[in-house]
């Protein structure tokens, strides 16, 4: 697999997301922040559950730069505890609705597989985007919502789903096998209108470690898709696996880990520590020599 030289390919070209009618540019790497308001997400479960806290640590991710706040209720860590679409909804509700009434200009991701929840928010909210570990699989319903909706849509790759995606994953070249999954899900997603497509190659999600690796080293090949291409690898296990340490630990590995992904021409950075991805993007385009 031939690698391609970052500056001459589509990502250093300037283009924008339409966000019902906000613009993310995305002629320099961008930062999604991840606001979790679940109680058992594998790094700061349980830490924004309550919707006072969960509004300061939005509003903290805003000030430090977050381009976008990605806000999951649902954990897709390994073996994480299945709940109904209605507490989904009763979760979101009160976060996005403070959100919106502080900071209406926010750019706001809702990271959920289910096609009422996103139906609810829309109506209610204008949310962004949508980010969807399962790309369309879990729910028959999500791809008809997004077409209706016109908003980007994140497609995630995985191998399984959170309950069984780690007990044996298996590919031939995992890479590989990736491209091949995006190449039929964009042609599928293409046919059906959908244009705001934004991959995500799953790291951690159905991989083992040295599978993620091979999959970072490699990760410059999904410039191919000429899409924006999104990576959450902060604080992972895959990272703090490798050092022998914890996810407390990891933010020296996962910033080790994100200058590879801009080096390999990653678009957005899915993050939790907003500050530290800022600057590591700041320092890759002055050493590229795009600081503005």
């Amino acid at each position: 697999m031939k690698k391609n030289k970052v500056k001459d390919t589509f990502f250093s070209k300037n283009r924008s997301l339409n966000c019902r009618g906000k613009l993310v540019g995305l002629d320099t790497p961008k930062v999604m922040g991840i606001l979790n308001i679940t109680p058992d997400s594998f790094y700061d479960g349980g830490h924004y559950n309550n919707p006072s806290a969960t509004l300061d640590r939005a509003g903290e991710m805003l000030d430090q730069g977050a381009d976008i706040i990605d806000v999951g209720a649902v954990s897709s860590r390994p073996g994480a505890s299945e709940i109904s679409d209605q507490e989904e909804q009763d979760r979101l509700h009160p976060v996005i609705s403070l959100i919106r009434e502080n900071f209406p200009d926010a750019i706001i991701s809702i990271d959920t597989y289910r096609s009422s929840v996103v139906k609810e928010m829309l109506a209610s909210y204008e949310i962004d985007m949508i980010n969807d570990i399962s790309a369309g699989e879990f729910d028959e319903n999500m791809i008809p919502t997004i077409i209706k909706s016109n908003i980007p849509y994140i497609i995630m790759h995985m191998q399984g789903n959170p309950g069984n995606m780690q007990d044996n994953p298996v590919y031939e070249n995992v890479t590989d096998e990736i491209i091949q999954y995006f190449s039929a899900k964009i042609n599928f997603l293409h046919k059906k209108g959908i244009a705001d497509i934004l991959i995500d190659p799953g790291f951690g999600f159905g991989k083992t470690l040295d599978q993620n690796y091979d999959l970072l080293g490699h990760s410059y090949a999904f410039q191919m898709f000429e899409l924006p291409v999104v990576a959450g690898i902060s604080r992972k296990s895959m990272i703090y696996k490798l050092l022998n340490t914890n996810s407390e630990n990891a933010l020296n590995g996962t910033t080790a880990a994100h200058m590879i992904l801009l080096n390999n021409g990653v678009n957005i950075l899915r993050v939790h520590d907003v500050k530290e991805a800022k600057q590591a993007i700041h320092i890759h385009l002055a050493a590229n020599k795009t600081v503005r």
